[in-house]
């Protein structure tokens, strides 16, 4: 016998206490469990007599994907109730409300708006990470904890890449919250990963300028114009906008999938080091496009039917990659950092897609101190910083897709991990000096960084006549 939530309900040990919310396809409720001393809620699906096929579908799919997440960026699961008493999902409460109230008082601030959009895009990439396209990201679908981090819940439209994709089987017509849906969703598209930053984007552009960029269309119809019109240009509403956000908000914005950033982690690396983002026309542009060009967009995307999507989650995030590079610019360490050069582009052969993040650490006595020069009062930091470019220039590769950073730090080896720690980094590379008696004992910072890293490590060593000592 089917039982529908009320406040003072018991199941399966739960109590039901107040609701919290009550949207279109669901409703939420503060709960409590004797075993159970954290905090907790129960999402239950509002199943009526009529035709709930897609909420009971979608309550299906939540079911099936959110135990298999784990991490800081999604809720913790607790408990699942099946469908034939009353079927509910219990998580952790995260404390606080969603960033409705946050994009009601957008524009933000640019050092507000920074720190939101990047944690907002690093909780995207984590959960890419575990196979998961969410679909449906909106501002209600972003709640944040007391430590920071952005909680991504609601995954009743989303699709996992290791499990069927019941939505699809089941139903035809495209899915999502009309104003962040990407043109690809509208052709009937859930497997890209790209659709997701599409999403990000309007919301950043959102949270920048306090519009949305195509509106809020009510009928599906109004998404459709999306494969042909382009939005006002973000600094044309807020001019003190830096050229660069408005080059990350358009890019994120194209209508085909293969140009707009290709991972969430990609966006990330860009909203945290603007300095290197690469300003292109979109960056520069100062209004829609005009009559003309709009016609003929139009005249090409009313035929196109579909963009060409990944073959997989993971594939997608394979081949374009972030590559870390630390380069060892010392005199006696220049054939190790020639064999360095070449491992990487035998890995950009295999992956052309990848990121270059190449990057070099200056030891030093202290952190904190304000300048490094030499014994010609040579500025250390600049000097590696040129030498770190002319050791790159072979490897040809556009300025978006290549950055340069000196660190300075008295411990290379934990700044090269913060540093991929940071910036989501997927592969690092780097090479190893020579043996020695020290290193035996005392470690070396390429071991340090194989046994630390939150990614995989490639370690170069020259061959044994050749390592310096």
């Amino acid at each position: 016998m089917r039982i529908r939530p009320a406040e003072g309900l018991q199941i399966d040990g739960f109590t039901l206490g107040a609701q919290l919310h009550k949207g279109g396809f669901a409703t939420v409720w503060d709960v409590a469990h004797p075993d159970h001393d954290l905090p907790m809620v129960m999402k239950v699906p509002t199943i009526l007599d009529g035709d709930d096929a897609p909420t009971i579908v979608g309550f299906e799919v939540e079911q099936m994907i959110l135990p298999r997440l784990t991490g800081v960026h999604v809720p913790k699961v607790v408990a699942i109730g099946d469908f034939a008493v009353m079927p509910y999902v219990v998580t952790e409460r995260i404390p606080g409300d969603s960033l409705l109230a946050t994009f009601i008082r957008a524009p933000l601030p640019m050092s507000d708006l920074l720190e939101v959009v990047a944690r907002m895009a690093a909780a995207v990439h984590d959960l890419h990470r575990q196979h998961v396209l969410h679909l449906d990201l909106k501002p209600a679908n972003f709640l944040q904890r007391g430590s920071g981090e952005m909680v991504l819940v609601d995954y009743g439209l989303s699709r996992h890449d290791h499990l069927p994709d019941l939505l699809a089987e089941e139903f035809t017509i495209p899915m999502g919250t009309y104003p962040y849906i990407a043109p690809e969703q509208y052709l009937r598209s859930r497997d890209d990963p790209r659709s997701d930053l599409f999403a990000l984007g309007a919301m950043v552009y959102e949270l920048a300028t306090g519009k949305m960029p195509f509106g809020a269309p009510q009928k599906l119809k109004g998404v459709r114009k999306r494969l042909w019109r382009d939005p006002v240009p973000p600094r044309a509403l807020r001019p003190e906008l830096p050229e660069w956000l408005q080059e990350i908000i358009l890019k994120a914005l194209e209508v085909d999938p293969a140009s707009r950033y290709q991972t969430a982690a990609q966006m990330v690396f860009d909203l945290t080091h603007p300095a290197q983002v690469k300003i292109t026309a979109r960056g520069r542009k100062r209004a829609a496009d005009g009559w003309r060009t709009v016609f003929a967009r139009w005249r090409l995307m009313r035929r196109v039917k579909g963009f060409a999507a990944p073959p997989s989650l993971s594939a997608q995030m394979d081949k374009a990659p972030i590559l870390m590079v630390a380069v060892d610019l010392s005199p006696d360490m220049e054939m190790l950092a020639s064999s360095l050069l070449r491992a990487v582009q035998r890995m950009l052969v295999i992956q052309p897609d990848a990121r270059v993040a190449c990057v070099n650490v200056i030891k030093t006595a202290r952190i904190g101190i304000d300048s490094i020069t030499d014994d010609d009062g040579t500025h250390l930091h600049v000097a590696r910083l040129v030498s770190l470019r002319a050791w790159a220039d072979v490897l040809d590769l556009p300025q978006e897709r290549l950055t340069f950073t000196v660190l300075e730090s008295p411990d290379p080896g934990s700044a090269i991990i913060d540093y991929a720690t940071h910036n989501n980094v997927d592969h690092i590379l780097m090479g190893a000096r020579g043996h020695s008696s020290t290193r035996r004992y005392l470690g070396s910072v390429s071991s340090q960084v194989v046994a630390e890293a939150p990614c995989s490590v490639t370690v170069i060593r020259l061959p044994e006549g050749h390592r310096a000592a």
